[in-house]
């Protein structure tokens, strides 16, 4: 599974603002369900599990990244949010550095394994040096997903 696979163009902000990592997690799973991919039941164990998971340690990966992310017993299928953040997001990276790209993930509890593959998938994308860049310079959520799949393409 892609990351690509799992977004559609309303799960995607640009233009991202928020004051921490813990608002942006509340902001990205607001936006899910904002978009009807989370049933009205589902919203708050969804948050709460992607909390819990950030309490342990922060997902803040390094070169302005983050992939918060947490398997929830109720989902039955995978969600992703991308935000771009230009300004960054204090978000306690293993850098220091602000997270200025997240990509937030939410998958079934049962299967861990494929969450295991797609967040290593979509940490060694956002790795990319070109990846990063090319969804900075992004105006639109068209134009970040289609920057999405060009990455996975090369």
């Amino acid at each position: 599974m892609k990351l690509s696979e799992l977004l559609r163009e309303g799960q995607i902000l640009t233009g991202f603002r928020a004051k921490d990592r813990w608002e942006t997690i509340g902001l990205l799973a607001e936006l899910l369900a904002s978009q009807g991919r989370l049933a009205p039941e589902q919203r708050a164990p969804v948050l709460d599990a992607l909390l819990a998971r950030e309490k342990i340690a922060s997902t803040g990966l390094e070169h302005g990244v983050a992939l918060p992310h947490a398997p929830v017993e109720i989902l039955e299928e995978t969600l992703a949010v991308l935000a771009v953040s230009p300004e960054g997001i204090p978000f306690q990276s293993a850098d220091g550095q602000p997270a200025r790209i997240v990509a937030l993930l939410a998958f079934p509890r049962r299967r861990t394994h494929e969450h295991s593959a797609l967040l290593a998938s979509t940490a060694r994308l956002l790795s990319y040096e070109d990846t990063r860049e090319a969804l900075l310079r992004v105006h639109s959520p068209r134009e970040a997903l289609q920057a999405v799949r060009d990455a996975e393409r090369a």
